[in-house]
C-alpha cells in the first residue's frame, strides 16, 4: 500500500505535468524551425500558409545608357537676331564661353548704351563717352567734338523712341565676344552756330535713323561691361 506521502507526491507530479502541458503546448509536427540569424535571406515565409516563397533572382546590372545631349533648337535666337547659321553659331559660341551671358539682358544694355552715347556726344560729355567706347572709337568722337567746339557750334539730340534693336552679327575671337546690333530709332537732332541758327539737322522734325554698332567684351574678364568698338550709319 502507498502511504500518504507517496500519494501526495504522485498528485503533485501529475499537477505539474498538466500545468507544463498547458503552458508549452503540444508538438503537432508543423512547428516553425528555430530562427537562424546566419541563414541566407533569399526566401520569405508566408504567415498564412507557412510555405516558402522563393524571391525572383536579382537582375544583373543593366548596361548604362549613353547620355544623349539634345542640340539647341534652331530658332533659339529668332526673337533677338537676324536669321542665319553664322549669327546663331556666333551666339552659341559666346554663350558657351560665358555661362552668364543673357542675350536679352545684353540687348537691354546695348539699347541703353546707344542712347547714352548719342546724347553724350551731342552734349560733348567726354567722360561719359570714355566709359562706353573703345579707345579707337572714343578718339574719333573726341575729334568730332573738338572740331565742333572750334567752330563754336553746339549740338542737341532728343530721343523720341528706339523702334528696333536686332543682332545682325556675332562671333567669338579668341576670348573676345563681338556682337553687332542694328538700331532703328526716331530722333530730333540739330546743330547750331554761335548765333543759335540751325546749320545742320532740324530742331522740329523727327528723323528716322538707323545705326549699326558693334560691341565687344573679354569673356574671361571680371568686368561684365561691353564697349562699343565700331559705329556706322545703316541703310
Amino acid at each position: 500500500m502507498f502511504d500518504i506521502y507517496t500519494i501526495i507526491f504522485l498528485a503533485l507530479a501529475v499537477f505539474i505535468f498538466l500545468r507544463l502541458r498547458n503552458v508549452l503546448g503540444q508538438r503537432t509536427g508543423r512547428e516553425r524551425p528555430p530562427y537562424d540569424p546566419y541563414s541566407p535571406r533569399d526566401a520569405v515565409r508566408s504567415p498564412a500558409s507557412d510555405k516558402v516563397v522563393t524571391l525572383p533572382p536579382r537582375p544583373a546590372d543593366a548596361t548604362p545608357r549613353p547620355v544623349v545631349v539634345e542640340p539647341p533648337p534652331a530658332d533659339r535666337w529668332k526673337d533677338v537676331a537676324d536669321s542665319g547659321p553664322n549669327i546663331a553659331a556666333g551666339l552659341d559660341a559666346i554663350a558657351a564661353a560665358d555661362p552668364g551671358f543673357d542675350v536679352k539682358h545684353f540687348i537691354t544694355g546695348a539699347r541703353t548704351a546707344y542712347e547714352m552715347v548719342v546724347t553724350a556726344f551731342a552734349a560733348g560729355d567726354r567722360r561719359q563717352l570714355r566709359s562706353l567706347l573703345s579707345r579707337e572709337v572714343y578718339d574719333g568722337f573726341d575729334a568730332a567734338i573738338s572740331q565742333r567746339e572750334g567752330k563754336g557750334e553746339t549740338a542737341e539730340t532728343r530721343f523720341v523712341s528706339i523702334d528696333g534693336s536686332t543682332i545682325s552679327g556675332a562671333e567669338l575671337r579668341a576670348r573676345t565676344a563681338q556682337i553687332t546690333v542694328r538700331f532703328v530709332s526716331k530722333l530730333i537732332s540739330a546743330t547750331r552756330d554761335r548765333s543759335g541758327t540751325v546749320v545742320d539737322g532740324n530742331a522740329e522734325k523727327v528723323t528716322d535713323v538707323t545705326d549699326v554698332w558693334t560691341f565687344a567684351r573679354d569673356v574671361s574678364a571680371r568686368d561684365p561691361n561691353w564697349k562699343v568698338i565700331a559705329t556706322e550709319a545703316g541703310q
